[in-house]
């Protein structure tokens, strides 16, 4: 009896230290206002059921191995050089073909504490100081590159780079908290996503398991240089790619694992529905010119996947380029390329 009693009572104490947090251990301390959301995920039912039987990604070669660190998104200019490719230390890197260089960065703020580190995690403290780039894309006619720092907001810098210039950084009011994702139509109008405005990217966990959904989708007018909010309430929106006629643009709601489409032009524009459900946790999402995971109504068309993990892993972005995947990740040092033919 005296065991069960003793074996209770530390049960007790371990409960009101963990309900207390006296010494601020817990994860969530320097949030108190940490609210879970709920989720409205999909029937299971419409979850696709279909696989890449031949895990065809384990046939993909890996480049670059521990020369970028976290590259998130991969691009190229409008003369199809690079890559380029924004990784953890906050700068854009340019590949001509032989070895990496600088191309740019966002924040003005360089000193030794962006200096390279031994793992990618090791960069989430000074994110903030150093940005942190993750979409890019660059306007065809222009070729000036568009940015998306998680830190910086919406930024732009020239063919030539150097410190991008910022461009927004806060909509109605509200600072930009976590800038992710972005494309450009042919007028130069950028949509883009601010995934949270309560967590930071180097918080990203904590949305991760709140749910939160104060994400927005929003547009930048280069003319007016005035922004508007699309759509509020979002749960972790990213990815964000226009359709080839630019009538409407596909971006990922992560939280709910899902596709909005958003119409920009015909009867439908100024409004979205969902456009397709998925089995995972989107991240960035890209239209390409040879290989289309889904139709234009959503249809499947093919799934490329290595299910082990083997070669190919937490990837953040797809690009197409001369028949070749180029798979970017948040997570891993390098950068991999599936052959299409």
């Amino acid at each position: 009896m005296k065991g069960i009693l003793g074996g209770s009572f530390l049960l007790l104490l371990l409960a009101v230290y963990c309900g207390v947090d006296p010494f601020r251990h817990s994860a969530i301390a320097d949030f108190p206002d940490f609210e879970a959301v709920h989720v409205d995920m999909a029937p299971w039912s419409q979850v696709p059921k279909e696989k890449d039987s031949q895990n065809l990604l384990v046939n993909s070669e890996i480049k670059f191995l521990n020369e970028v660190q976290g590259p998130e998104s991969v691009a190229f200019d409008p003369q199809g050089r690079g890559p380029y490719t924004g990784v953890a230390d906050g700068r854009i890197l340019f590949w001509n073909g032989k070895s990496w260089s600088d191309f740019a960065y966002t924040s003005p703020n360089r000193s030794e504490i962006c200096e390279r580190k031994p793992s990618i995690m090791g960069y989430l403290k000074n994110e903030h100081i150093c940005g942190r780039p993750l979409g890019l894309r660059f306007h065809s006619k222009t070729g000036d590159l568009y940015i998306a720092d998680a830190y910086f907001g919406l930024l732009k810098v020239g063919p030539d780079g150097g410190l991008a210039t910022p461009l927004v950084t806060e909509a109605e009011g509200l600072p930009l908290k976590f800038t992710n994702d972005l494309d450009i139509d042919d007028h130069g109008n950028v949509y883009f996503t601010d995934s949270s405005t309560k967590y930071q990217r180097r918080n990203f966990m904590h949305l991760v398991f709140s749910g939160e959904d104060s994400g927005r989708l929003l547009k930048y007018d280069p003319l007016t240089k005035k922004t508007s909010v699309l759509r509020h309430n979002l749960q972790f929106p990213n990815g964000v790619s226009l359709s080839k006629d630019t009538s409407f643009f596909i971006f990922c709601e992560g939280s709910k694992g899902r596709l909005i489409k958003y119409f920009i032009k015909g009867e439908k524009a100024g409004t979205s529905e969902v456009f397709a459900i998925l089995p995972g946790f989107p991240d960035n999402v890209r239209t390409n010119e040879k290989v289309i995971k889904y139709s234009s109504d959503g249809k499947i068309l093919q799934v490329l996947e290595d299910a082990q993990g083997k070669v190919v892993k937490a990837v953040s972005e797809v690009e197409e380029r001369d028949g070749k995947l180029w798979m970017g990740s948040v997570l891993m040092s390098f950068i991999a390329v599936y052959d299409l033919n």
